[in-house]
């Protein structure tokens, strides 16, 4: 792609040179027309000047000769000495009787029989010469006094005259587009600066830039390329975190399937062996929850950053998460059991809630006693919000350590807990406008209760 300057000057210049192309012919065009009639009316003001002379003559005076020399002398002396012009033009007249006989006519005037019929400005074609001509009628002296100049001498006049007008304007459009270009460089400086502030930069850094001063239509670019650097960096410390995460508590567990693996291998009896592939089994579901709610949080920070708020079927919703654990809640001798209205619609992001609920039911059944149950509970207030507790009949949680259940990797009471199951829950329930309260319950057991917040 070419560059900006070109991209704006190449534009730029086609348009300046159609527009002066066009300029100078409609120049050329009306300078042309405007000078004809100018030199028109050059011959009707000679014409009228010979009519004046021509008045003063004493009555009865018929000497055509003496008139005829000094015109003729004037004529011919058009251009010469140092009061000429190189603009004048040698004039040629002739004089008629009203009865069309001949008077006077000057050494350059074309021949013509009879007077022109037509008065005033008109064109004439004689010996192949074209001429621009002037008639004027005198009644008081029965006189037609005829003034004319050759054509070519004018077109060729006129057209030094429009020269000298085009000459400027042609000459300065190289130079116009030799300033525009500089002017152009001039204001792309700021951009070219930000490139190479940009280029010169480290690939490891991932700090704003802070480019001062910067024009207006510079100051959004940057603005975009902090936002994106921010992102970035937001992205890479979520990664590393991810990374140091899992490689801190894969760590452990990865270490003591070690263990139990050489201690079924070196196992003197089936009971010692049996034993330790128990062990081993644990230890790799285990491996296998914090792996799997590692990628979960993962998976989730991105997507809460942008929530798909919407209208959603509350107790359809929980019903489905019952469904999907209720062969864990079998296989430990717990029962689920939802309490709550048909048809409680609720503002929030369906994915988001379910993996919240989801997380808060495995902990209730990792806690939950064999032969027990938990309770879900939705309480729909007058004010619109929405209570959902899951109750379990466990041990309860620690006042002390009440905080403590909230940070990742922190696992009380179950050995093998991965500690992410309520640090998620609570990352959602930020992202989406709820909040989630624990307790433990007067009859024994611990409530996670989560509040849906009414539509604002």
């Amino acid at each position: 792609m070419k560059s900006v300057r070109a991209r704006i000057l190449a534009p730029v210049l086609v348009l300046l040179l159609l527009g002066d192309l066009l300029i100078c012919w409609l120049v050329f065009r009306d300078s042309h027309h405007e000078i004809e009639e100018v030199y028109d009316a050059q011959l009707a003001q000679s014409a009228r000047l010979l009519q004046s002379v021509l008045a003063q003559r004493a009555p009865g005076d018929a000497d055509w000769g003496r008139l005829y020399q000094a015109f003729d002398q004037a004529m011919s002396r058009v251009g010469d000495g140092e009061a000429a012009h190189p603009y004048e033009t040698r004039l040629a007249f002739q004089v008629w009787r009203s009865t069309g006989e001949l008077l006077v006519r000057s050494a350059e005037a074309p021949v013509i029989d009879a007077p022109p019929t037509t008065l005033g400005s008109h064109d004439l074609l004689e010996n192949g010469r074209d001429w621009c001509a002037f008639l004027l009628a005198d009644p008081q002296q029965g006189l037609l006094i005829w003034v004319g100049e050759r054509d070519d001498i004018r077109q060729d006049l006129i057209q030094r005259i429009v020269r000298h007008t085009l000459w400027p304007t042609l000459i300065g459009v190289p130079l116009l587009a030799a300033l525009i270009w500089l002017t152009i460089g001039w204001g792309l400086k700021p951009l070219r600066a930000m490139t190479q502030a940009i280029r010169g930069r480290s690939s490891e850094t991932l700090q704003p830039l802070q480019l001062k001063p910067l024009p207006q239509d510079l100051e959004p670019m940057q603005t975009a390329l902090n936002g994106l650097l921010a992102q970035i960096d937001t992205l890479l410390e979520r990664e590393r975190r991810f990374i140091a995460d899992a490689a801190h508590e894969l760590r452990t567990p990865l270490a003591v399937l070690r263990i139990h693996a050489q201690n079924a291998q070196q196992a003197d009896t089936a009971a010692q062996r049996e034993e330790a592939l128990e062990y081993l089994v644990s230890g790799v579901d285990r491996a296998t929850r914090i792996a799997s709610q590692l990628l979960t949080m993962a998976r989730l920070e991105p997507q809460l950053n942008n929530t798909d708020i919407q209208t959603v079927d509350l107790i359809a919703l929980i019903r489905e998460e019952l469904a999907e654990l209720t062969p864990l809640a079998m296989h430990r001798d717990v029962e689920l059991i939802l309490d709550g209205d048909h048809g409680c619609p609720v503002q929030t992001d369906p994915l988001a809630f379910a993996i919240a609920l989801q997380n808060l039911l495995t902990n209730a059944l990792n806690f939950a006693p064999q032969g027990t149950e938990v309770r879900v509970l939705v309480q729909a207030q007058a004010c619109g919000a929405v209570y959902v507790s899951v109750e379990d009949s466990g041990p309860g949680i620690d006042e002390q350590d009440q905080q403590r259940l909230f940070e990742r990797f922190y696992s009380e009471g179950h050995a093998n807990g991965a500690g992410l199951g309520l640090a998620i829950v609570e990352m959602i329930v930020g992202k989406i406008g709820s909040s989630l309260r624990l307790y433990n319950r007067a009859e024994g057991g611990l409530c996670a209760q989560l509040r849906i917040n009414p539509p604002a």
